[in-house]
């Protein structure tokens, strides 16, 4: 539970407003913070009276070091960190989910398949804490968060290198009784094994409620780690034999985290586990909670001012006289007094995602291999040169037949507004599902919030294309064909940069951003990554594609890049880290990547592949009959069969890559398109809008 924010709590700390604490201990505290841009953060912040201390602060420096050099989707990215001059502090992704011991506590044990997903999830995020050179020393329950994507590690603190000693000083104990492993107890050098020993011990706890090592005090706890065994009691013959192998005294005889990940053999489906039941509502308890914590910042226009959001909204379910009277206009370009420039940069928080239910053939919802059934679809709605379509919470963004952009209703199809004066050729992008950005027949940078299509602010950026977008800036292709970062918080240009001379006339959209790295692709197949702060050149790849569009995608400090191979690259400095190649790249070449949770998806000649992300290893292979993207939504990878002259849909299953759906659409297959979101699959083919059930 949230607490209020005492005497002596600082009120902000770097580009963090603080909202509340989350908790503290001996060290220090960890506050709710919110930045400019509204996105939500864990703040953890070292005492004021301990900032004096250079072995602490020294301790703080690493826990910030150790947790943005490791690169996973299980753990906590860190947003920002201060740590020379004034009060260290560190901000986190803050994490919508209770932790494993508020789970256990309120719901019970773990049923075995919840208990398996756990393991395999930790596994494959100690793997990637180690291959970063680091231990994590604390794995215990209360530093593992339950999010509606699956277990994240927490908490950093005593996380040291592979070659460092376990830290004691006189009267502490450097580890939790009960969760370190012998050696950490007895103070010896520590290996990538202390960690294992520590998911035994939580493995315990999840499926039994009880701990793996118990006694009446500290000293009498750490004897049973170095001495004793384990409590079994309440673990089925086939979870023991799982699990007593992490909790040998003999680092040796611990398996890897590749081998723990492989033996609890993650059943059919499991990657669901954590959305539905108890501990899903109790996810999602926090997640509106922290919704309504940051809204308050997000004023709004006040109600006398306007039509309230209920019956504006009401208005265009019923498809209200208003917009029909000005064209799809909205009420608030009728508006006699225009707000002020600060107003404009007053952005509203985004709407809830109106989900829709996964089917399942077990149920009766569905025949595998059979044709998808669409939710709805609607005829001659949309421009045959729009650009994909965007979703964006109860939105689907894409280019209208009239022209301009315009937004759909997610759940039935129908249109909600238009903004006619606007390029759909340049684009569109989603600011953090707040707003959604375009480009003005004159090159302004334009903005709507995505629900209702009120205008928000503009900048003179002079723009042609729309590149990529964080939480700081919008990055865009200029008309003169230089890069320029446009700020969030006040339309200002942060920089203008010139391209290498291979860039200047042929930079395509969509790039991406991951941490202070923007990469973009030019239409010759040439790949550029650029620091985000400055607008530098940090390195460039030059011929990765000579026929398929180069699409980057990242996730985690890797970018992924197809073409003649498929790539891993350090985004840092472009190193590489694996590649795919086939023997025949000279007549095919790998369609663009998609990248999530552990795995790399791509296709090439008509074969999808499921690649883990950090190894390259081949998981499966499925038909797709193209090489189009494969975008994953609920237990499938959805991509389009451009094969044949007819385009199709097709769905396959993701963990094994076998054919689930298929749905021919009525038009050729030249500039159909598909995106996902909300547990829907939508498809844009000619000039219909399509949306489909996911399963």
């Amino acid at each position: 539970m949230m607490k209020h924010l005492g005497t002596g709590d600082p009120v902000r700390l770097g580009p963090y407003r603080l909202l509340g604490v989350l908790g503290e201990g001996g060290m220090g505290k960890v506050y709710v913070g919110q930045d400019q841009a509204g996105t939500a953060a864990a703040v953890k912040v070292l005492r004021s009276e301990l900032a004096h201390d250079a072995g602490l602060a020294q301790r703080f420096v690493r826990e910030a070091l150790a947790a943005s050099a490791v690169r996973s989707p299980g753990v906590a990215a860190v947003l920002g960190a201060q740590t020379e001059g004034g009060r260290p502090w560190i901000a986190t992704e803050f994490l919508a989910g209770p932790t494993l011991d508020q789970i256990v506590d309120r719901h019970g044990p773990l049923d075995d398949m919840r208990l398996r997903a756990l393991a395999v999830s930790i596994a494959h995020t100690l793997r990637d804490i180690h291959a970063a050179g680091f231990i994590h020393r604390d794995l215990k329950p209360p530093n593992i968060v339950v999010t509606a994507d699956g277990p994240r590690i927490i908490d950093f603190g005593i996380a040291r290198p592979e070659h460092g000693l376990t830290l004691t000083t006189t009267g502490q104990i450097p580890v939790t009784p009960g969760y370190g492993a012998p050696e950490q107890v007895l103070g010896q050098r520590v290996a990538p094994a202390a960690d294992i020993f520590s998911l035994g011990a939580v493995l315990v706890y999840a499926a039994t409620g009880h701990r793996a090592f118990g006694g009446a005090h500290v000293a009498a706890v750490q004897y049973e780690v170095v001495h004793g065994e384990p409590h079994w009691d309440g673990l089925t013959p086939e979870q023991h034999a799982l699990i007593a192998p992490c909790l040998a005294k003999d680092t040796a005889a611990r398996p890897t985290p590749e081998q723990i990940a492989d033996a609890f053999a993650l059943p059919k489906k499991a990657r669901a586990v954590w959305r539905h039941g108890p501990i899903a509502d109790a996810i999602k308890e926090r997640e509106r909670a922290i919704r309504e914590l940051t809204a308050p910042l997000l004023t709004t226009r006040p109600v006398a001012a306007a039509p309230s959001r209920r019956r504006l909204l009401t208005g265009f379910a019923a498809g209200g006289a208003l917009l029909a009277a000005t064209g799809g206009t909205g009420w608030w370009l009728l508006r006699d007094k225009s707000p002020d420039r600060k107003d404009l940069f007053t952005v509203p928080p985004a709407v809830k995602t109106p989900t829709a239910r996964i089917l399942s053939a077990d149920d009766g919802d569905y025949i595998v291999g059979g044709q998808a059934k669409p939710l709805w679809s609607h005829e001659k709605v949309l421009s045959t040169d729009s650009p994909a379509p965007l979703p964006i919470r109860d939105v689907l963004i894409a280019g209208p037949d009239s022209g301009g952009i315009a937004a759909f209703n997610v759940v039935d199809g129908k249109r909600r507004w238009q903004a006619p004066d606007v390029q759909m050729a340049s684009g569109y992008l989603s600011l953090s599902d707040r707003l959604v950005a375009a480009v003005g027949k004159d090159g302004t940078l334009h903005t709507f919030v995505p629900s209702t299509g009120e205008p928000k602010w503009t900048a003179p950026a002079e723009a042609r294309t729309l590149l990529a977008a964080d939480a700081e800036a919008v990055y865009v292709l200029t008309k003169d064909y230089r890069l320029r970062a446009v700020g969030r918080s006040d339309g200002g240009t942060r920089w203008t940069a010139l391209a290498p001379t291979q860039f200047r006339s042929g930079i395509r959209s969509p790039g991406v951003v991951d941490g202070n790295v923007l990469v973009v692709a030019s239409t010759s197949g040439h790949a550029l990554a650029v620091d985000t702060r400055t607008g530098s050149t940090l390195w460039a790849l030059y011929n990765q594609s000579r026929k398929n569009p180069l699409v980057p995608a990242t996730r985690s400090g890797v970018v992924y890049l197809n073409g003649m191979s498929l790539a891993a690259r350090r985004l840092s400095d472009g190193k590489e880290l694996w590649q795919e190649k086939d023997d025949d790249s000279s007549s095919y070449e790998w369609g663009p990547a998609t990248v999530h949770g552990d795995s790399v998806y791509a296709a090439m000649h008509g074969i999808a592949t499921r690649f883990g992300a950090s190894d390259g290893a081949v998981r499966w292979q499925g038909p797709v009959g193209g090489s189009q993207p494969l975008l994953i939504q609920g237990s499938g990878a959805w991509t389009i069969d451009d094969h044949n002259p007819i385009a199709a849909l097709r769905a396959l299953d993701i963990e094994d890559g076998s054919t689930v759906w298929t749905y021919n659409l009525p038009y050729w297959s030249v500039g159909t398109t598909l995106a996902v979101g909300g547990n829907r699959a939508f498809a844009a083919s000619g000039t219909a809008l399509f949306a489909f059930p996911v399963f």
